[in-house]
């Protein structure tokens, strides 16, 4: 596994990696706020490529080894009033960016799978390029109607902090992050989320790791309410979401289920807005139980 890159036409640069076999059908993993590709656990890629899958993941564009986008952050200020500056750019660039991807390792068509953020610009290249996704599923994730799916008070005064400055005050803040979205149901392997912190530090040099945090926020309130573009979703769609999420209320969920006709809604009790080690088979299980079976309930 290495990292790859492809210079997207009139887009940035972005950083991929590809595992299982190369004549697998495609399954591609966005990934959410501040987030890179590593942030996928082992054990889910190992779940798609173990049942033939050919996985792609990738640096959305302002995280990981992905081109920074050369515009200044929002302040404080806008982002809590929801004023993206003008000449932001959207979840539709990041849609776009995804298919770029696609086009550029020549996949026609690809199962997507995003969870938060991710989930969104997933759902957005679903309802704005219907030919190329065979099926959608989307983890924590919500519709940009501002009624639904808001994180919780606590996680906005966590998330008001100043930037790490050293990795290992990258590291505690992350652990610290981690234990509040997580949940006692599914809890999180610290061991785990540990190098995970460490990793993504030293593999985006350091303070730049979390340098587009900002206008990737920007980038969705810029898109505003999506729900009307929702109904256009035509392929099998999967919403998931636990009922403890902190980070995106699970009503985000059940609003993203609701405005894709005929998807799918599963809460899972307990879970929170974390990836952890005890949900990745149930993931895993409910992606390619639909994936496999695209004209019938999801397993």
């Amino acid at each position: 596994m290495t990292d790859e890159f492809a210079d997207l036409p009139g887009g940035p640069r972005i950083c991929y990696r590809q595992d299982g076999p190369a004549d697998g059908t495609p399954l591609v993993l966005v990934a959410g706020l501040g987030l890179d590709l590593t942030s996928w656990p082992r054990r889910m890629i190992d779940g798609f490529t173990g049942q033939g899958f050919r996985v792609v993941r990738f640096d959305n564009r302002d995280a990981g080894c992905s081109d920074r986008v050369k515009a200044p952050n929002p302040g404080k200020l806008r982002q809590l009033l929801a004023k993206p500056l003008p000449g932001a750019y959207d979840l539709g660039d990041m849609a776009a960016d995804t298919v770029g991807l696609l086009d550029h390792l020549g996949i026609e068509r690809a199962h997507l799978v995003g969870m938060s953020m991710g989930g969104m610009i997933a759902q957005t290249v679903a309802a704005r390029n219907p030919g190329r996704v065979l099926s959608l599923t989307s983890i924590f994730s919500t519709t940009g109607h501002r009624k639904v799916g808001q994180p919780a008070r606590s996680t906005l005064l966590r998330m008001a902090r100043r930037p790490a400055r050293t990795v290992e005050e990258s590291v505690v803040g992350h652990l610290a992050m981690m234990g509040h979205l997580g949940s006692a149901s599914f809890p999180l392997d610290k061991d785990v989320e540990t190098a995970w912190a460490t990793g993504l530090w030293e593999r985006a040099g350091g303070r730049r790791a979390r340098s587009g945090i900002a206008r990737q926020i920007g980038a969705i309130q810029a898109s505003g309410d999506r729900t009307a573009e929702l109904g256009r979703i035509t392929c099998p769609t999967i919403v998931v979401h636990g009922d403890s999420d902190r980070m995106v209320h699970h009503s985000g969920g059940r609003a993203t289920a609701k405005a894709v006709k005929g998807a799918r809604y599963v809460e899972i009790p307990g879970m929170g807005h974390h990836i952890a080690p005890d949900v990745v088979d149930r993931l895993v299980e409910l992606t390619t139980g639909l994936a496999s079976n695209p004209t019938g309930e999801a397993r």
